[in-house]
Parts: structure tokens; sequence; C-alpha cells
């Protein structure tokens, strides 16, 4: 009896099945690449991780690649660390912002707002991205929902960015700057809304390193 009635059915569970899995593709096919920026912007107030970096020359030369560690507070606020080749240490308050090369024991200071190329940190860590960049949606690939960012600001460092994003966390920032190079990061370990030590956005100039900047 159970059985026949199973059978009888069988057909309508078949129709059921498929119409929520064509619903939840359906729903899954909404979460574009800028649905997806939008939404880590809006809920990423801290973040931190680890990356990867190649840049390339037009040369066509070897990437040079690189690898460190980041950690960033929404608004403006981030540390971005790299430990290989050559150490360098880059950080903002919200205000200023840092760059430190131990080997030549100088630091370099600036606005931030004169330096939002210097790190592609400052592009996750800073606020109203939609104000300051024409934002495009530019497909996916392996998964990835790509967004085309193009610097609304005549006087920008680069040209534009390109974002890849799954499950609303970037995993993929491609820049092309306007010198012909393209710097590839790939992110490690991307942790969204971790307890962070606020001690971390503040610079100190190690003694007797040169400091130079505004």
């Amino acid at each position: 009896m159970v059985r026949g009635d199973l059978g009888d059915n069988w057909p309508m569970m078949i129709r059921t099945l498929f119409a929520a899995a064509a619903f939840l593709s359906a729903a899954a096919a909404q979460a574009s690449g800028i649905e997806q920026l939008n939404a880590f912007l809006a809920g990423a107030h801290t973040a931190q991780g680890a990356f990867s970096q190649a840049v390339s020359a037009k040369s066509g030369r070897k990437p040079q690649q690189s690898s460190g560690s980041f950690s960033l507070q929404r608004p403006g606020k981030f540390r971005w660390v790299y430990d290989k080749p050559y150490p360098q240490t880059l950080v903002s308050d919200g205000d200023r912002f840092w760059s430190y090369d131990p080997d030549l024991n100088q630091v370099t200071m600036r606005k931030l707002g004169k330096a939002l190329g210097a790190s592609p940190a400052a592009l996750l860590a800073g606020d109203g991205l939609d104000k300051n960049f024409e934002l495009k949606e530019a497909g996916s690939e392996n998964g990835i929902e790509f967004v085309d960012a193009t610097p609304k600001a005549q006087d920008a460092s680069f040209q534009r960015v390109r974002i890849g994003l799954v499950g609303n966390v970037p995993q993929v920032m491609e820049i092309h700057d306007n010198f012909g190079q393209t710097t590839l990061l790939r992110f490690i370990r991307f942790q969204v809304n971790p307890a962070l030590n606020a001690g971390q956005f503040h610079f100190t100039p190690p003694k007797g390193a040169d400091v130079v900047g505004e």
C-alpha cells in the first residue's frame, strides 16, 4: 500500500525537486559580482588574512613574486605587511599612511587620500567605493564573480581594478596601473569580522629611521 502510494506520487516528487533546484539555481545566479562586493562592504567591519602577489610589466619580464599578511578595519584602517622576498610594512590609521622599508630604514608618510593606490588594502578598507569608482560586472570564471572598478578621478594612480568574489568574500584582485604594470593578488584564509587589536593600525617610526613626507 505504501509502496503503491509512493509510486503514484513519484512523478510529482520529481517535479517538486526539479522546481526547488531551479529556484535555488536562480537565487544563486542573482548573487552577481557587484551584489557580492556590496554585501562584503556592508557586512565586513574587519578582515584579515594572507596573500600572494605577482607584478607583471608590459616588457614581458618574469613577474615579481611576493607574499605577506594583512588586516583591515573599515573605514580606512589597514596594515599590509610584505614578508617575502623583501620586508615592507604599509599602515593606515584612517587619516595618515605610512610605508616602512626596514632595509633602507626609511619611513614615508602622507595623507591617505593621496595614497589610495599605494595598497590594495586601501580599496577594501575604504568607504564609499561606489562613489569613487564606476563599477561594472566583469563576468565569472571558475566559480568566481568579477567586478571591474574604474576610478572616477582623473589623477588616480591606476586605470582599473578587477575584483573576484566567492560567497561575498574577495578572492582575487587585479590592479592595472598607469605604467602598464599589472598586480595580481590572491587572498588566502580571508577572515571576515575577526577581533583585531586596534593598536596595529597606528605606526611609530623606529628610532633612527629616516622619515620623509608630509
